[in-house]
């Protein structure tokens, strides 16, 4: 990679800062020239119509380009040089740029969701890994995604090229589920169990990658969840097509019912009925956690269970799939903290 193209791989050029800076406009875009290290080189830096940046540095005396500065980590001289070059290329990319986190646009995309709704920008702990971005709930310190460019071949040895991927962490019956589908991955360097890795290309798309974000948030949230033993509300789907839960509080006003986020006792938990009900149909309480359980089948796999006590039945009318667009929510795949306008219209 060109000295150049590593410097702004994630910068974009603000074109309304280039002439202030001191470039001047050419017939196919624009041009910046600086002489340093004593008047003795020149670099020239280009930007096209379509903002990549092409630099070059020449001798002074002769006009000739100083090729040596294409070496990478040459010592002596020539690094010198290359390291001066390297400080004019970083400025302009301080003063004519605006940063990008990520390379890819759905990277960007997450980054700017995440941002949006919880207000957490990314971290990169790794100098040797510059890429990796990690996004941590500031009250748990607990990790819930980590944004990574890598070779596609690290994850598929038929495919190739720079990609960037997130590892999240969702329940580990929907990772066996996911794996079977376009663009999910065993975690890349994590529990393989508890976290997956998604392609940030685009394979995915983004109503699918948000609503496992918010999955994943919710193991993170730990004190925040529960800061001064507070209770917390969840959404939680329930799939006719695999469990009868009208016909269970028929029954009983307790039944029991998978467990897979930070859900605690006293918690309250909204049932979300899908299709073809596609409503919330009740509010339960959280009586018991941790209820060690065993079951599979090829949908699904429960291994702990909690408790719910039935609180309230709405009418299949009062809150369909459709008015819960109105509280930011595509879709219902996974347990998810319930919005509090929300919570408000449903207590």
């Amino acid at each position: 990679m060109l000295l150049e193209e590593k410097i702004f791989k994630r910068a974009i050029v603000d074109v309304s800062k280039l002439q202030k800076y001191g470039f001047r406009k050419i017939s196919n875009g624009w041009t910046f020239e600086k002489k340093f290290m004593n008047d003795d080189f020149k670099a020239v830096v280009n930007i096209d119509a379509e903002g990549q940046i092409i630099g070059k540095v020449f001798e002074t005396a002769t006009d000739d380009e100083f090729l040596p500065l294409r070496i990478e980590n040459m010592e002596g001289f020539a690094g010198e040089v290359r390291a001066e070059y390297q400080k004019i290329l970083e400025d302009i990319k301080d003063k004519c740029c605006s940063i990008n986190y990520f390379v890819h646009p759905q990277s960007n995309r997450l980054t700017q969701k995440i941002l949006e709704k919880y207000g957490d920008s990314p971290c990169f702990p790794w100098d040797t890994f510059s890429g990796y971005g990690v996004f941590k709930n500031p009250d748990s310190d607990k990790w819930y995604a980590l944004v990574m460019n890598m070779d596609f071949s690290k994850l598929d040895k038929k495919l190739s090229g720079e990609v960037e991927v997130v590892n999240i962490k969702l329940s580990e019956d929907k990772i066996s589920v996911l794996h079977k589908k376009k663009g999910f991955y065993p975690a890349y360097h994590m529990n393989k169990k508890s976290w997956i890795t998604i392609v940030l290309n685009d394979t995915v798309t983004d109503d699918e990658l948000f609503d496992l974000l918010e999955e994943s948030h919710s193991f993170s949230l730990g004190k925040k969840a529960h800061k001064k033993n507070e209770s917390n509300s969840w959404l939680v789907p329930a799939n006719p097509r695999y469990f009868d839960i009208e016909a269970a509080f028929t029954k009983n006003d307790e039944i029991i019912w998978k467990q897979s986020s930070d859900i605690r006792v006293g918690d309250i938990a909204y049932m979300y009925v899908g299709a073809p009900i596609s409503a919330v149909l009740y509010k339960c309480l959280v009586t018991e956690v941790g209820i060690p359980y065993d079951y599979e089948d090829k949908n699904l796999k429960i291994n702990k269970v909690m408790k719910i006590k039935l609180i309230k039945k709405y009418a299949k009318d009062f809150m369909p799939f459709s008015k819960l667009n109105a509280f930011d929510i595509k879709t219902v795949r996974g347990p998810r903290i319930c919005p509090n306008e929300l919570r408000k219209v449903l207590t």
